[in-house]
């Protein structure tokens, strides 16, 4: 959908540069524009340079531009049924997809390295949730654990008041 001139703006921030636009177009001073809505007359000077230049909509919110992303987007539409095969599919031990799992799945599958903070990010995108596996000793005792629980915890917790 493209944005026209009479739709609402998207942010107090771009509210602001139109209404600096229209008050130049009343024949409002840089000087006065900036005083009226507590900016410096520099950035008054921009917002009317860009809007001389692009109209009205120059002074609209723009998106960052950022770096090209280095999967495509066939590529991250994979991921999903990939990952669902199982980490034990690409040799993992386990079945818990980590982080660092991940990545190399995707420099295994796409030849694109990725840090594993990144990797989170990618996962969000698609609706998965970054796991870590739970470590426990062997020896561990279920039965014991569940009784301590049950019996002897709720002798040492604090009563209320």
């Amino acid at each position: 959908m493209k944005r026209t001139e009479t739709q609402l703006p998207r942010d107090w921030r771009e509210g602001r540069r139109l209404r600096a636009w229209d008050l130049y177009q009343q024949g409002w001073t840089q000087r006065a524009i900036a005083a009226a809505l507590g900016v410096s007359e520099g950035a008054v000077s921009q917002w009317l340079t860009r809007a001389v230049q692009g109209g009205r909509e120059a002074l609209r919110h723009r998106t960052g531009g950022g770096p090209k992303p280095r999967l495509t987007a066939a590529q991250r539409a994979q991921l999903p049924s990939l990952l669902a095969a199982g980490a034990e599919a690409y040799g993992f031990r386990g079945a818990v997809w980590t982080r660092q799992r991940v990545a190399q799945v995707i420099h295994r599958e796409f030849g694109v390295r990725y840090h594993p903070a990144h990797v989170s990010r990618l996962l969000r995108a698609i609706g998965w949730s970054r796991q870590k596996p739970i470590q426990r000793a062997s020896q561990r005792d279920e039965a014991a654990i569940r009784a301590w629980q049950e019996e002897r915890f709720p002798e040492l917790k604090k009563a209320p008041g």
